[in-house]
């Protein structure tokens, strides 16, 4: 018997003018108004999940869509915020796209996401697939074999920090700790 109840939600507005004879949605610009409201949604949807017993409450991190659809950019923030709107709910990142953050920085988002809101974050992380979003944030997207090589190295090092009390990675795009000067000595 299934006892885990989950829920998506990818951030769309109340899409007007939809449908074959719709606008084209390349041709959809909706403005920050309008965008916003994904986010009252995801508050009322989070609480009425909350009421009828859902485990958890996942959404996409997706960036730059003007569309009226996939609107939430940062999923920490909003699953801390949602905590303090519900009782129980957990909030599943489906997914952070690695290749757009620093995977220490990621690493400690989550870690003080999970005290803050005692466990109830769930982190999922993913390479990308638009274009836009990760092309714009500086990381390979079109380039497949860098996209796959630098996600690799991030989640080596992103599990370095979640599975070891101390660590020094050294790969082709991170050396952390850096071998720079530090308060009169070399980190």
């Amino acid at each position: 018997m299934i006892k885990r109840f989950h829920a998506l939600y990818v951030g769309q507005i109340e899409l007007d003018n939809i449908g074959l004879q719709g606008t084209p949605a390349n041709d959809r610009r909706y403005p920050n108004e309008r965008l916003s409201e994904v986010f009252w949604t995801a508050r009322d949807v989070a609480r009425q999940m909350d009421e009828l017993g859902y485990y958890a409450f996942w959404t996409a991190e997706h960036h730059f869509q003007r569309e009226g659809y996939e609107c939430l950019p940062n999923l920490i923030q909003l699953g801390l915020w949602l905590a303090t709107q519900t009782r129980r709910l957990k909030f599943g990142c489906a997914f952070n796209i690695l290749p757009m953050w620093h995977p220490i920085r990621l690493a400690e988002d989550y870690a003080m996401a999970d005290i803050v809101t005692n466990g109830r974050v769930i982190m999922g992380v993913g390479r990308g697939y638009h274009t836009r979003e990760v092309e714009t944030f500086g990381a390979p997207l079109l380039d497949t074999e860098a996209n796959r090589e630098l996600f690799e190295e991030q989640l080596q090092l992103l599990l370095k920090c979640f599975n070891e009390e101390a660590f020094h990675h050294k790969g082709k795009f991170y050396e952390c700790p850096p071998p720079v000067p530090y308060r009169g000595y070399k980190l």
